[in-house]
């Protein structure tokens, strides 16, 4: 499960107005749940040709193709980058392609982009956004991530201290500063800068590139809904627990790795296969050296954890035949529609340890992977927080298990109001889906 001993990435978003949270507050939040529209969430992507066509490109091409996306073609120009975390500069040509505005359906108060490329060595990207705001005033281009599939080139990195005094990028989510205000992100656009070697023909692929923006009413509780469905995936079973101590320079081992864990058991569900080669560089005796790969892949050099949401999606989409978005979710019916279809969802809860039977722990923040539902409607999920593979599948009670993961507010273990993650949800799915995986994705705002 994440690290307790820092504050998640919401827990400070919540701060601004935790004051002003009492008893009544509860209840008026509920109200508020009630009046609010069915799906509080945008999710916008641009996949196709014609897509990457419709964007502004200086230096790029769009490719067509079974998984169309844009490349470098002839350079914009040269840039030296300082990696932060090395202090190595070097210089880069790049190239630039720039999405048109997207009205977001719903005004949002976050905001979390994510993208599925291929990188190959002497390669890296980032992705920025530049948003309106309802008054009418535009943010600044925010680095929204620095992104290489490997770890040789840069170190992937999130970007701290962006703020314009209305909004503040937190890791990898834009988040307006005071929601109790009204103002919103209206509209926004997405950049993204390919980088490669100088005097090179190397170059990344984008085959995804797509934000989701959100207005998720603030609640302490969240409508039960009514079973729909019984249904259970064969995913595999991984433990992160079983990884404590190993490469502590990524999140302090294994302790820390819910993220990664939960995407690799999705990625082998879906059949992505590590190589031995790839596996080289792994202790031999490690069980499961594919989840230390993981945690390594994903590891962000800023944030100092494997738990940034963008990059797990981005890892997922290096395995070949996959693709990775990070969205909301509405209810537990939205994950009963794509289990339906055959399709996995990685979730991410907090709660305390007498808030959700059977845990048998507390967490500011931790990862499962939900792989279907009981005939009661109960929710089985692979939860890597687990002593051993064999004990990762576990069955949580239905109304506890959906409304920590649903609500936007809690109180911990001090009594003090912090947040929750409001239905956040990795879904990772074959690139080329079947027509049934297309329509339960369509479902859920996920085309």
């Amino acid at each position: 499960m994440s690290r307790a001993e820092k504050p998640s990435r919401r827990t400070v978003l919540a701060a601004a107005v935790a004051a002003a949270v009492v008893g009544p507050a509860v209840s008026a939040g509920v109200a508020e749940a009630a009046k609010a529209p069915a799906r509080p969430v945008d999710y916008r992507a641009w996949t196709t040709h014609h897509d990457w066509r419709t964007g502004t490109a200086k230096g790029v091409r769009a490719v067509a193709g079974a998984r169309p996306g844009v490349v470098i073609a002839t350079p914009d120009g040269t840039t030296d980058y300082t990696d932060p975390h090395t202090g190595t500069t070097a210089t880069w040509e790049y190239a630039t392609w720039t999405s048109p505005v997207h009205t977001l359906r719903v005004p949002a108060t976050e905001t979390i982009a994510s993208w599925n490329a291929h990188t190959p060595a002497g390669t890296w990207l980032q992705v920025e956004l530049q948003g309106t705001y309802s008054d009418g005033t535009q943010t600044p281009w925010y680095v929204m991530g620095r992104w290489a599939a490997g770890d040789q080139d840069i170190k992937r990195t999130s970007v701290d201290d962006q703020t314009d005094g209305k909004s503040t990028i937190w890791t990898d989510t834009f988040a307006i500063d005071d929601a109790t205000t009204g103002l919103r992100l209206v509209s926004y656009r997405l950049r993204l800068t390919l980088y490669r070697k100088p005097g090179t023909k190397l170059t990344p692929t984008v085959w995804r590139l797509g934000a989701m923006g959100s207005d998720i009413p603030d609640r302490f509780t969240v409508p039960a809904s009514t079973p729909g469905l019984a249904q259970e995936l064969a995913v595999p079973r991984f433990s992160q627990e079983i990884h404590k101590g190993q490469y502590p320079e990524y999140d302090n081992g294994g302790e820390a790795w819910c993220s990664p864990t939960s995407s690799q058991m999705i990625i082998e569900y879906w059949g992505g296969r590590l190589t031995p080669e790839q596996l080289s560089w792994v202790d031999p005796s490690y069980a499961d050296p594919q989840v230390d790969h993981a945690a390594r892949f994903t590891y962000d050099y800023q944030y100092q954890g494997c738990g940034n949401w963008p990059f797990n999606a981005a890892y997922a989409a290096t395995y070949k035949g996959l693709q990775g978005v990070v969205t909301r979710l509405g209810s537990l019916t939205d994950l009963e529609t794509l289990i339906a279809a055959g399709i996995p969802a990685i979730t991410s809860q907090s709660f305390l340890k007498e808030e959700l039977t059977g845990a048998g722990y507390g967490t500011s923040g931790h990862l499962m992977t939900v792989i279907g539902f009981t005939a009661d409607g109960d929710v089985i999920a692979n939860d890597p927080a687990s002593p051993s593979d064999d004990a990762v599948r576990r069955v949580y009670k239905r109304r506890e298990w959906e409304n920590i993961w649903l609500r936007t507010k809690r109180y911990n273990a001090g009594g003090k109001v912090v947040s929750g993650t409001g239905g956040v949800c990795y879904l990772y799915f074959p690139a080329r889906p079947t027509p049934h995986q297309c329509k339960a994705l369509a479902a859920v705002g996920v085309r």
